[in-house]
């Protein structure tokens, strides 16, 4: 567990996916399942980031590995909290807890989220490539970037 600034980044549990499932469907138009939340407890490492005095979840980051790759699968910060700098500590505690044989780590953002590109820059990844259509929208499909950071 981890404490920044009145918050507390700690692994996710059952008792987290309600507070997680509400703060991902609020931010996208295509929402992960709270199945989809549920397999990742089961495979992946799970982060949230809760207020301290509240214990109110505010963000949450899932990442996978294998071998000598990681992939962020997802990260969020709730509307209510983002501008303060959780995502940029919660995207570092993950980074900062993969295994020491993890070479790279992956991960694919739309190309509109321009906050999310500059928070990846900030923290060393790259742009390596797009997937076309990638992600569904309002008004049809979105492509996204694929981005690494070499940790070698």
């Amino acid at each position: 567990m981890t404490e920044t600034n009145q918050n507390i980044i700690r692994n996710m549990t059952r008792d987290d996916l309600a507070q997680v499932v509400a703060i991902e469907r609020a931010a996208t138009i295509s929402p992960w399942t709270a199945m989809q939340f549920e397999e990742s407890l089961r495979n992946h490492r799970c982060l949230v980031l809760c207020d301290a005095e509240s214990g109110v979840v505010i963000g949450y980051a899932i990442a996978s590995t294998l071998l000598d790759r990681a992939e962020v699968l997802n990260i969020c910060i709730s509307r209510d909290h983002q501008g303060n700098g959780h995502g940029s500590r919660l995207l570092a505690e993950v980074i900062g807890q993969l295994p020491r044989e993890i070479e790279v780590v992956n991960l694919e953002v739309r190309v509109s989220n321009f906050t999310a590109i500059r928070l990846y820059h900030k923290h060393g990844f790259v742009e390596v490539g797009q997937r076309r259509d990638y992600y569904a929208t309002e008004f049809g499909r979105e492509d996204a970037i694929l981005m690494n950071l070499n940790l070698a």
